[in-house]
């Protein structure tokens, strides 16, 4: 029986890393990371994650240092300071927190627990899910749950898109204005809403799919207009407030598109850029990235320390819970695996030891039952002791006690001793098991 396995995660995060390492850092998407990590040595799972403001990925091997050894390729030209490497145990931690909101740029934001399960099944699809991550995954994503359903650590600005509006509500007079979206995903369209909550006349969505766009539109009750990504140079640069948020791997918008702007403020909350950092030295625009929403949801964290907190203990008792569930998981299987080992070399002698009897005598069925029984009683005892140390080990984090077992049990421990190369002269026991014994 195969054992568990442990999980080894890291992370490039807005917390350490800039805009640009996250992107570098997220390579080719979810599929291809999940793929990549799975065709290395000594992964059994994978699973990846990436956003806006984070890149991450975590493996499942036998042994930690094989899931640092595989991970060497995440990440590998970010600097060191913007990577953060995870044991276990801070896997465990870190997943409920990110979807509990606790590691957002917006703390609370609601949009990233629908991230992390898009993720899952996109890591799903590609192979990477397996016990151990099916049972962390699922575990983060209840988190994230119960956080915002008894707590109200998801109230006020809760996205990036709503933080874009706050902050461009500071920079200028948003009443009667006119804003363009560019972008019609979901963060575009939370950006839409957030400007609907405010006093803009008209709001202009851009987008390479046009009923996307409309959708967009829809959504809102303020006066709209749908244009394609070709017509920003027309639009934008009359406009008070241009939010971006593509999924371009390329700017979609260029220094020249804005070269007539006077008085506009432009947001870039995509990831990569959609906004060339050109732009931001035109006199007549004012630019803003991902990075300068930290002083927009430094209030919002403030306004939430009380719920954070509570959603810290949250994490803490299930954590524990899953903790718990994985010790007894583990120690089972070495037990279950150490008794089904016994229970076959029993059998094996019960029979032999009736036929012997037998050829000696008829037995009857109470004989054969005393030395069922008796078998039986032996398998116990003997086992009894190490069943209890194997229960201990697991509640000590003793892994190397587990793994140990595993080995010791495996199909061929208890085979016929003619399979394993016959009997040590000295004592009679197999010689396989001698030389076991003699490493």
């Amino acid at each position: 029986m195969k054992e568990p396995g442990v999980i080894t995660g890291v992370s490039v995060d807005h917390a350490r890393a800039s805009v640009d390492e996250i992107h570098v850092a997220g390579g080719d998407g979810v599929r291809a990371t999940v793929s990549d990590l799975l065709a290395r040595d000594g992964v059994a799972e994978a699973f990846a994650l990436q956003t806006c403001n984070r890149s991450e990925a975590y493996v499942v091997v036998d042994r930690a240092m094989d899931g640092a050894s595989a991970l060497e390729s995440f990440a590998p030209t970010v600097r060191t300071g913007a990577v953060r490497r995870l044991g276990h145990e801070e896997s465990l931690e870190h997943l409920m927190r990110v979807a509990s909101g606790l590691e957002s740029l917006v703390l609370g934001e609601d949009q990233i627990i629908g991230q992390v399960r898009e993720a899952f099944e996109e890591s799903r699809s590609a192979g990477g899910i397996g016990p151990v991550l099916e049972d962390a995954v699922t575990k983060a994503i209840h988190v994230g749950e119960r956080a915002r359903t008894e707590t109200s650590i998801n109230e006020g600005v809760v996205s990036l898109g709503s933080a874009a509006v706050e902050l461009a509500a500071g920079e200028t007079d948003l009443e009667g204005g006119r804003a363009v979206v560019v972008g019609a995903g979901e963060m575009g369209t939370l950006a839409a809403r957030a400007l609907d909550a405010t006093a803009v006349d008209e709001i202009i969505v851009a987008n390479r799919t046009l009923p996307h766009a409309e959708f967009v539109v829809n959504d809102v009750d303020a006066s709209g207009e749908v244009v394609p990504l070709g017509d920003l140079a027309r639009v934008a640069p009359t406009a008070d407030l241009v939010i971006s948020a593509t999924g371009s791997p390329d700017p979609v918008i260029g220094r020249d598109a804005l070269a007539d702007a006077e008085g506009l403020v432009c947001i870039d909350i995509a990831q990569p850029r959609d906004v060339d950092p050109d732009v931001g030295e035109l006199p007549g625009v004012s630019l803003f990235d991902i990075d300068a929403l930290e002083r927009v949801t430094r209030l919002t964290r403030e306004r939430r320390e009380t719920a954070a907190r509570e959603v810290e203990a949250i994490v803490a008792a299930e954590l524990d819970r899953l903790l718990a569930s994985y010790k007894r998981k583990r120690a089972d299987d070495a037990i279950a695996t150490m008794y089904a080992a016994a229970d076959r070399v029993k059998a094996r002698e019960v029979d032999t030891a009736l036929s012997k009897l037998d050829a000696q005598g008829d037995l009857t069925d109470d004989q054969r039952e005393t030395v069922q029984a008796m078998a039986d009683a032996l398998v116990g005892q003997l086992l009894a002791a190490p069943t209890k140390s194997l229960r201990d080990a697991a509640g000590d984090d003793d892994w190397e006690t587990i793994r140990t077992a595993l080995q010791l049990f495996d199909p061929e421990f208890d085979a016929p001793p003619e399979s394993l190369g016959g009997s040590d002269p000295a004592n009679g026991t197999p010689a396989a098991v001698a030389e076991k014994s003699d490493d």
